[in-house]
């Protein structure tokens, strides 16, 4: 029987085919909205005060600029078991969003779809709309998340992992409330996300040494091996009564 860790790295593996065939569907119909996307762009239209698009605007920009990185770097200081280990930890986790940031470039530039029209926008954008870049940066940055708090966190770390997932969901739902991307432009987000997140894992459990690695042993409080290194104590051996060496008459 396959373990959570298992269960949860198929699920990922799952994400890459999925997200080729949605890939497939845009580039085929040439980037057009479909069935989803045409219905779902309506009712944003339809259901967007200005009260409720100024929230959804302030919600959306959380999903690029600093705050990703910032949550990236928080993921790393609390995936680290050590002070040591907390440099590496976060290079690790900004590295896995930088590098799946220019994996996504790449796809977008190659898809290459046009957003909704621009008269239909609430808020800025550039670039093009497959998959949604604020959706692939909030959605791995949740994912980063998440995996730190289940491996470190015991206790309390279900509605902080529930939160994070809450952030990523609904910095997608934005763009489609906000009119600058297609539903499945979100979706192909997310899938992304799922997919580069797990192959990430793959390659820390592969190539990460053992103490850092998922699963692995927590370390022993009383190993001063994660501490600063205490003087060695020399010429012990020259009193005999720490040798266990009779005393003189």
């Amino acid at each position: 029987m396959l373990g959570p860790v298992s269960r949860k790295g198929l699920a990922g593996l799952a994400a890459w085919p999925a997200f080729a065939a949605l890939t497939v569907l845009v580039v085929l119909g040439h980037g057009a909205p479909l069935a989803p996307d045409r219905g779902l762009h309506a009712w944003s239209l339809a259901h967007r005060p200005p009260m409720a698009a100024a929230v959804a605007r302030g919600l959306t920009d959380t999903g690029t600029g600093v705050v990703p990185y910032a949550l990236a770097v928080l993921a790393g200081v609390i995936a680290a078991r050590t002070r040591r280990q907390r440099g590496t930890a976060v290079l690790l986790a900004l590295g896995c969003l930088v590098l799946g940031q220019v994996a996504r470039y790449g796809v977008m530039a190659l898809v290459a779809r046009a957003r909704p029209p621009h008269a239909d926008w609430q808020a800025l954008a550039s670039g093009w709309s497959y998959p949604s870049g604020h959706t692939t940066t909030s959605a791995m940055t949740a994912g980063l998340l998440i995996a730190a708090l289940y491996l470190r966190s015991p206790r309390g770390r279900g509605p902080l992992m529930a939160l994070a997932a809450c952030w990523a969901v609904g910095v997608g739902l934005t763009r489609v409330f906000l009119g600058v991307h297609w539903f499945t432009d979100v979706v192909g987000g997310w899938l992304f996300a799922a997919g580069w997140l797990c192959a990430c894992g793959a390659v820390a459990a592969r190539w990460l040494p053992g103490r850092l690695a998922p699963g692995a042993p927590e370390p022993d409080p009383a190993d001063p091996s994660d501490e600063a290194e205490a003087p060695l104590e020399r010429d012990t051996a020259e009193d005999p009564r720490r040798r266990g060496g009779a005393r003189p008459a």
